[in-house]
């Protein structure tokens, strides 16, 4: 269903957007050809502008913005540029009557299940585990102290500092995904060569294969 749901919100542009496909070789309408579990599709409108949209399993992915030939390549650029989601440190608080050990939240107190941590102690082994949406809480038998946490998002990627604890944390921390715009992708001039079915875009992350689908989407 959210793939339908995708590529039905690539083809509602407007049709004169892409009226004038013989202005460029790039304009037109493109799917994502990879898999059977993956949906995705990219717009090249003949205004200047694309739409993107990527989903598989627990990520989705979407940009709008510019594009400009550079060549035999067509580049894209997120405009308005996104504020990519950042991690921060917020005042614990009780899950069930306890503090855990290690809680992520979304602003609203709303529990991450799935988030990646290491902490570390004054001895010993640090632990690495992941959260539960009520967090993750020390086994009772292990009397160490915690003195470093670090998170890691794993789906989006997000990261922060290692946070270090102090005696007033009392080695317990709760970690705040704010989103700002978690999902926008940006593309800062990523280029995508044509091939025989469609295009190659080329990113950081790795090469995304498409097929073009129609020159105008009446």
């Amino acid at each position: 269903m959210r793939i339908l749901l995708l590529t039905a919100a690539l083809i509602v542009a407007p049709a004169s957007a892409l009226a004038a496909a013989g202005d460029s070789p790039f304009v037109g309408e493109y799917g994502l050809a990879e898999g059977p579990d993956v949906g995705g599709g990219l717009l090249i409108r003949n205004d200047g502008r694309f739409l993107y949209m990527l989903a598989a399993g627990a990520l989705d992915e979407r940009a709008e913005g510019r594009w400009e030939i550079h060549g035999d390549r067509v580049c894209l650029t997120t405009d308005p540029k996104p504020v990519p989601p950042t991690l921060e440190k917020g005042t614990p608080m009780a899950v069930e009557g306890s503090i855990p050990t290690v809680l992520v939240t979304w602003p609203n107190g709303r529990g991450i299940p799935g988030v990646d941590f290491t902490i570390g102690f004054d001895s010993g082994d640090p632990i690495e585990d992941y959260t539960q949406t009520d967090g993750w809480t020390m086994p009772d038998e292990d009397k160490r102290i915690p003195r470093w946490i670090e998170v890691r998002e794993p789906i989006y990627d997000i990261t922060a500092p290692r946070f270090e604890l102090t005696d007033a944390d009392g080695g317990k921390l709760r970690a705040i995904i704010v989103p700002n715009d978690i999902g926008v992708v940006d593309f800062d001039g990523a280029c995508a060569e044509k091939t025989e079915r469609g295009l190659t875009l080329h990113r950081t992350e790795g090469d995304m294969r498409f097929v073009r689908l129609r020159d105008d989407p009446e």
